[in-house]
């Protein structure tokens, strides 16, 4: 993995005027950002060809869902946006996923499994009784594979047995990256709170990682580029 570019930093804003600011202060320092939902549904694709034109390069979080010859449709239009990362859901099954490859041009797809929401135990009714997270990732994550998804979206807790399983191949992004003392918001299974030791021990399997808003703040206040920061929480420094 390439310590000096490891991070995502995640866009979720209400708008693009807070998200330009977000980007002009940090500058140089951060050359990846995520579009999720939120600002996508406001601003739509010229949120993604207005960071293209500046050189950033981009991961578009929209977790497609649909109809095949739907998501391929999507998969066709953010592709020619310059989207370099593109996630959809691995429950959609592998004819969803096979289409959605299949029209992405350039653009990688990343397969969601069970979303970081979701814990044993505070699993919806619909799932199979008794069933365990991993398990379902693991499940879902060889369906998504089987179907030519290039990566996983996953936890932080799933990142060994996904190396184990499948192997170097797959790209593996973990969300939910956080300084310490942040809260977990609606995440049940977040990737890193500051856990220094967890990150070195982890940094070898995971090719990305997703950063939450609130590392921005200390990328900001100690004007560090997005890989120092992270070489920083490696040596318990942050």
């Amino acid at each position: 993995m390439d310590l000096s570019r490891p991070g995502i930093l995640a866009l979720d804003m209400p708008g693009w005027a807070a998200a330009d600011r977000m980007i002009q202060a940090l500058g140089d320092d951060v050359p990846f950002y995520k579009v999720g939902l939120e600002l996508f549904a406001a601003e739509g694709p010229g949120v993604v060809r207005e960071l293209a034109g500046r050189g950033k390069r981009v991961f578009l979080d929209l977790k497609l869902h649909d109809i095949p010859n739907t998501v391929a449709g999507a998969t066709r239009s953010a592709s020619r946006l310059g989207v370099e990362f593109l996630t959809v859901h691995a429950a959609g099954g592998q004819a969803m996923v096979r289409a959605a490859v299949g029209s992405a041009g350039a653009t990688r797809i990343l397969a969601v499994t069970v979303l970081t929401s979701l814990a044993d135990g505070a699993l919806p009714p619909s799932f199979p009784q008794g069933a365990h997270v991993a398990d379902l990732v693991v499940r879902l994550a060889e369906d998504a594979l089987t179907a030519g998804a290039h990566g996983l979206v996953c936890s932080g807790a799933e990142v060994h047995v996904l190396r184990e399983r499948f192997g170097p191949t797959p790209i593996l992004v973990v969300p939910g990256t956080r300084p310490p003392g942040a809260g977990s918001a609606d995440q049940a299974r977040v990737g890193l709170r500051g856990a220094g030791r967890v990150l070195g021990r982890m940094v070898n399997l995971v090719d990305l990682f997703l950063v939450g808003i609130g590392l921005s703040q200390i990328l900001l206040k100690a004007h560090l580029r997005i890989g120092d920061l992270f070489f920083q929480i490696i040596q318990h420094r942050v």
